[in-house]
Parts: structure tokens; sequence; C-alpha cells
């Protein structure tokens, strides 16, 4: 299995950061940044502080014919601690490119999410897989690959994915839209030990890039380098 680096989780946010001016736009960068190093951390408590969370987010995940939505940050929350406990708030992207507007950050990428050996034996545990995935699109994903589900094993779900995040004029986050556009070319591995990241692993590598967010007011006041120069 090719080896992720979970250091570069947000190298195409960084990229789209160094080249924009616009202040608002920057904050909803960084606040987007450190939502996911804190999800893949583990770290999902500090995701609902008042500055970075709105009260009530409202989540939705759409594919192979679902529509899931998960609503109010007590749901969200547990979803994010199942996770962090289970070792599967670890995730990957590739090739992913970043857009920002006044009130949402799109996201395109190749994702990569490892999962939890019992979250693939269609139990209640299934409530806790990834938003976009059900547990028919899994048994036919399953049965393509000749996997059985093995309880004492991790995997990794790899497919494309498509995000927008909106936020309200505070700069807090509002939800999340997931959406898998092509659930039939998604693939899945079963990890060796030696591969499978956990949460407390990644947390250690990743506690040098999460930043503390700057205040919206200050941030957003600020003059652009255009302004300052005029």
């Amino acid at each position: 299995m090719a080896k992720y680096d979970v250091t570069k989780l947000n190298v195409a946010i960084d990229k789209l950061l160094a080249t924009t001016q616009n202040p608002r736009h920057r904050f909803l960068l960084q606040a987007y940044s450190r939502h996911r190093y804190l999800e893949v951390a583990g770290r999902y408590e500090e995701i609902f502080a008042p500055e970075m969370m709105a009260p009530n987010p409202c989540y939705h995940f759409q594919a192979e014919g679902m529509n899931a939505r998960l609503e109010g940050q007590e749901a969200i929350k547990s979803l994010y601690r199942m996770w962090a406990e289970t070792n599967q708030s670890i995730f990957f992207l590739e090739n992913e490119q970043v857009a920002v507007a006044d009130n949402f950050i799109a996201s395109t990428a190749h994702y990569h999410q490892q999962l939890w050996g019992p979250s693939l034996t269609f139990n209640k545990v299934t409530s806790h897989l990834p938003g976009f995935l059900s547990d028919h699109l899994l048994k036919r994903l399953l049965a393509r690959t000749g996997l059985k589900a093995d309880e004492n094993a991790m995997y990794l779900y790899s497919s494309f994915i498509e995000m927008v995040w909106p936020y309200d004029d505070r700069g807090r986050l509002v939800g999340e839209d997931v959406w898998e556009p092509d659930p039939d070319k998604a693939t899945i591995i079963k990890l060796d030990p030696a591969d499978v990241l956990t949460t407390a692993e990644s947390a250690k590598s990743l506690a040098p890039l999460i930043k503390p967010l700057p205040s919206f007011d200050e941030v957003t006041m600020a003059p652009t380098a255009s302004k300052s120069a005029a």
C-alpha cells in the first residue's frame, strides 16, 4: 500500500492561503484547515468552540441513492467521538482543489479513509461509517473485491468526493455537504497492521501544525495588501 503522510492533509489549503488576500476568505481557510487537522488528530471537542462552529450545524451526505442528514452539535460530536476512538478519524487527500467564497469553501479530492472492521459487518456500528457510505454500497464493494469483513482488521476506503462547507457571517461552520459522485469507482483494501495509523499517532504528528484560530474581527478588519499600499 502507498504510504500516505497525514501532515500533507492541508497542502491545497496552504497553497490557496499563500495567494489569498481577502481577509474574510483567509479566515475561512484558516478555520477550514484547523477543523480538518483537529478532526484527524481526534481532538474533536475543539472543533465545537463557539468561534468555529455554529450553534446548530447540519451535515448532509449523498451517495448511492442515500441521502443522510446529521443535525445538531451533539449528534455530530458523537460521530467524531466514535471515529476517534476506533481510528476512523484518519483520512488522507490527494490531488485536492480548494475554492473559497464569502460564505463557503468548496473542495474536490481523491479521498482515503480508514475503516474499522466491525463497521463492515452491517450491524449497529454501520451508523458510524463515513457519512457518504451505506451498508448497501459496502456490500457491493466487498463482493466486487472478494474481501470478507474481519472485525480484527482495519481497511482503507478510497473514492473521489466533492464537498461544500457553508459558513455564517461570523465565519462559523454551518455544516458540511459531502457528495460521492461515482461510488462504483471506489476501492477498499485490507490494511496491514503496520500501515494502520492510530488517532494517537496522528495527533502527535499534527500537533505542531495545529495553530490557534485568529480573532475573526481582527482578521476581517485588517486592511488588504492592496489597500495598505494605496
